[in-house]
């Protein structure tokens, strides 16, 4: 597998499994839709309404090939993220997530975003950080981060605050990534 504009990518996709991700996408809010710039509510409730909210995002995510989907990509201005650890098997919930700790250590790497098709950006992210969060039945827990597990908690917390990565990266890479997004022309 590779990691490729913030998805995990198999090198070939069987005819299934090329139609989820196609489906899986269609389903994510893309980029300009105004969900994606408005921050997510705190949530209360841990009821079956939201364990049915993390199932489908974490099936999203799963079809779409992805490392982390927010609640705003998925329509829903709710305060959870699902996310894929690398050395684990079940995706996790982070409902109501904080970052109580940070490194100092920043590190500057390329990402993507499942609602910014096409685009990947440098971004600069502390290299190491502890969340802390509940699960989908609420019970609390606490994770020390880093590499790669640490800038998807990021990238996903900054989705809860309405911020894209549009917004950390350079103002070269910013303007070829709109550039890439505006629609062209169909000229006949």
């Amino acid at each position: 597998m590779s990691e490729e504009q913030g998805q995990v990518v198999d090198e070939e996709l069987s005819a299934e499994q090329e139609a989820r991700r196609r489906l899986a996408l269609a389903q994510i809010r893309q980029w300009p839709d105004p969900v994606l710039k408005l921050r997510a509510e705190e949530i209360g409730d841990f009821d079956d309404d939201l364990r049915w909210l993390v199932a489908r995002m974490q099936a999203l995510m799963a079809d779409a090939h992805g490392l982390g989907l927010a609640g705003n990509q998925a329509g829903v201005l709710r305060r959870v993220f699902v996310f894929r650890i690398e050395d684990e098997d079940e995706p996790r919930a982070a409902v109501n997530p904080a970052i109580v700790d940070r490194s100092d250590d920043r590190e500057t790497a390329d990402e993507g975003c499942l609602s910014l098709q096409g685009v990947v950006v440098p971004v600069e992210r502390s290299a190491a950080l502890t969340l802390e969060a509940h699960d989908a039945e609420g019970v609390p827990y606490r994770l020390e981060l880093e590499g790669l597990a640490a800038r998807v908690v990021q990238h996903e917390l900054d989705h809860l605050d309405g911020v894209l990565i549009l917004e950390r990266t350079t103002p070269e890479a910013r303007r070829e990534a709109m550039a890439r997004l505006r629609p062209q022309p169909i000229l006949g």
